[in-house]
């Protein structure tokens, strides 16, 4: 194959085709030219790859190539638009079809947490046979109180964001096995309630609640939003419900998991900053734990009613002729 005269024969078409691949609005006519053209440099691109693999022509058709292949389809272009749904719609609707799972895993595990933070504090001996006297001692005269100050605050921030975010991931990944996530859910139920307890039997409950409080209310919640996601995606392969296969009903709720999957990144976003500056800050405990309540609260407003707005709204659609 002479490459030389098979570039010369075929330049004019590529530098037509690198013409209209630069992004323009394009006529009726224009539209028809890009076609043909791309799909014949895409043969000229197989056949010089077959027959004399040049790597200056491959590289440059292979540009031209993706180029008008963008052009044709449309390119994947960001849709603040689908930006502004996602939160305003697709997260909170997500959520708030969940809201009955997430709700009773949260309810739950608050109750376990209670009771082993009440178990070990009326019970100190449990303490030494959990983490072991010493390191009682040690958590309670330092290491509890420390934990927030040990970093910056912007390293701790970005851990705690990775941290939690990440097992939130485990809790929707696993779901669809259900033991995983109860599994996690209980490890982290008797961490909580080890450490409460101790500090608490101790004498040193004020520290714990006004330490754990700020940020533990929004970052628990959103672990609970996660695993409530996550067992509803195994619920829904046990019972698919009527006039639905199982495969149907995963996809379903797998798809929601996704959505908050996404959204509880930022939430935990938020919930590290409050833990990296706010709680450990000079501010009066009261003004603290407010802020963690607001902070709180408005997640749960902004789920409930954007996601109940979101849900009527998807109803309406589906209750129209199509």
């Amino acid at each position: 194959m002479d490459l030389d005269a098979y570039v010369a024969e075929h330049d004019g078409e590529w530098r037509r085709l690198e013409q209209l691949s630069r992004g323009r609005r394009l006529t009726a006519a224009e539209v028809d030219e890009l076609v043909a053209l791309y799909q014949r440099a895409a043969t000229h691109l197989s056949v010089v790859r077959s027959r004399s693999p040049d790597p200056a022509l491959v590289a440059r058709l292979s540009r031209l190539v993706l180029a008008a292949r963008s052009t044709i389809t449309g390119g994947s272009r960001i849709s603040w638009r689908e930006v502004g749904r996602f939160f305003t719609e697709g997260f909170p609707l997500a959520a708030y079809r969940a809201w009955p799972w997430w709700c009773g895993v949260a309810v739950a595990f608050t109750l376990l947490t209670g009771f082993l933070m009440w178990w070990v504090a009326g019970h100190p001996e449990s303490a030494s046979a959990f983490i072991g006297e010493d390191a009682a001692e040690a958590l309670v005269a330092s290491e509890f109180a420390g934990y927030y100050t040990e970093f910056l605050p912007q390293t701790f921030a970005f851990h705690l964001w990775t941290h939690n975010a990440w097992l939130a991931a485990q809790c929707l990944a696993s779901g669809v096995l259900i033991v995983p996530v109860l599994w996690l859910l209980w490890h982290n139920a008797l961490n909580i309630g080890v450490v409460g307890g101790v500090m608490i039997s101790y004498g040193r409950g004020d520290l714990f609640f006004s330490l754990i409080t700020p940020h533990g209310l929004l970052e628990l919640t959103g672990i609970y939003v996660a695993a409530g996601v996550g067992l509803r995606i195994g619920w829904s392969w046990i019972a698919p419900g009527p006039h639905r296969t199982r495969g149907r009903a995963v996809v379903e709720a797998a798809r929601d998991g996704m959505l908050v999957a996404v959204g509880l990144v930022g939430l935990f976003a938020v919930s590290a900053l409050v833990e990296a500056f706010v709680t450990p800050s000079s501010l009066p405990a009261v003004f603290r734990i407010g802020i963690g309540v607001a902070v709180w609260l408005a997640f749960l407003g902004y789920v409930l009613i954007l996601g109940s707005a979101a849900a009527a709204k998807a109803r309406l659609r589906a209750s129209q002729p199509a």
